[in-house]
């Protein structure tokens, strides 16, 4: 009897999670959590989501530009990417940049889209790959929180390791 409950709550969190691949997706397409609606894109390369009231640079460090499109996307250890926010030293006439918690970076994975799990409207050419957040893992001090903007999923990985970055202030 239990088995026959775990195999149904199985297919049944199976068969809820659904997910798209963005190819091709409109923004009416997006769930309601991730509206282009939810966030204003500033000209001066910012975005600023209306939910958190959290203010990001739209492309990942290394890309600027009209659709993130100069540049090359850069990846860092953690120890370089927490460094990285202090020194942006002026971005669109802010010095409070830093890298966001796990929390404030997951809140803009956008779950129901895969490869990125990301509004790739609002930030453009976002990889399909990790991203470190501040937060260290607790539980072993060379390791820290990551949001996989491949899938949404978050996780801890050794500090050492190379992931990209986004900003936030």
């Amino acid at each position: 009897m239990i088995k026959k409950k775990i195999i149904a709550l199985v297919l049944l969190s199976a068969s809820s999670q659904w997910v798209t691949a963005q190819t091709g997706l409109t923004a009416e397409q997006y769930p309601d959590e991730w509206p282009d609606s939810r966030y204003t894109v500033n000209a001066n390369g910012t975005v600023i989501d209306k939910d958190t009231g959290l203010m990001w640079k739209q492309c990942s460090e290394g890309l600027s530009g009209i659709n993130c499109a100069t540049g090359a996307i850069t990846p860092f250890t953690w120890k370089a990417a927490l460094a990285k926010g202090a020194e942006t030293a002026a971005f669109a006439g802010y010095t409070d940049w830093r890298l966001p918690n796990v929390k404030e970076l997951k809140s803009l994975a956008a779950l129901n889209c895969v490869l990125p799990s990301i509004n790739e409207i609002v930030f453009p050419a976002t990889a399909s790959s990790g991203y470190w957040s501040s937060s260290p893992y607790a539980n072993n001090s060379s390791s820290a929180w990551r949001v996989n903007f491949s899938n949404g999923l978050v996780s801890f990985l050794n500090r050492g390791n190379t992931y990209y970055v986004r900003l936030v202030r």
